[in-house]
C-alpha cells in the first residue's frame, strides 16, 4: 500500500525503480517488475536497463507500486539519512560498495519505509528475506 493525498492505495503489482547513468552522461530511471523467479528478474533487469542507458528514455511503470534504490558503488556507504520528502513516500533501500573483512563479505545498506505501509517487524521480515535471497546467491 502507498499513500498518496492522504488516501492508502493497494497495488496489484511491485516495482524496482533503478537510476541508470546513460550514454549522454546523465540519469535516467528504470521500473522492473517483481519476479519471484531471481534469474527472470535479473534477465529483465539487465535487458531495462540496457535499454534506458543507450535510449535515455525513462521506462515507469505508473500502474505499480515502486521500491526506490540507489547503488552508489563509486563509495562505503553506512546510511542514507532523511530521504523522505512528502513526495516519495515509497521504500527506499541504498547501498554503497561490499566490504570483503578476513572470514566474510559484507554490504551495508539503508532502508527506509513509511509507517503508514508497514511496522519494524514487517521491515524486519522483509529484510530477513533479502538476506536469505542474497545467502543463495
Amino acid at each position: 500500500m502507498l499513500p498518496h493525498n492522504g488516501k492508502l492505495y493497494k497495488y496489484d503489482r511491485m516495482a524496482i525503480n533503478m537510476i541508470v547513468e546513460n550514454v549522454k552522461g546523465g540519469l535516467s530511471f528504470c521500473d522492473v517488475a517483481i519476479n519471484d523467479d531471481l534469474d527472470q528478474f535479473n534477465a529483465n533487469y539487465l535487458h531495462l536497463t540496457e535499454t534506458v542507458s543507450k535510449t535515455c528514455q525513462d521506462i515507469l511503470d505508473d500502474e505499480a507500486v515502486i521500491v526506490g534504490t540507489s547503488a552508489v558503488t563509486g563509495t562505503e556507504l553506512d546510511s542514507i539519512v532523511n530521504q523522505y520528502s512528502g513526495i516519495y513516500t515509497n521504500p527506499f533501500l541504498a547501498w554503497g560498495r561490499y566490504r570483503k573483512g578476513w572470514l566474510k563479505t559484507t554490504l551495508p545498506i539503508s532502508f527506509q519505509f513509511h509507517h503508514s505501509q508497514m511496522d519494524g517487524t514487517h521491515a524486519a521480515r522483509f529484510l530477513e528475506k533479502l538476506q536469505k535471497t542474497i545467502n543463495t546467491i
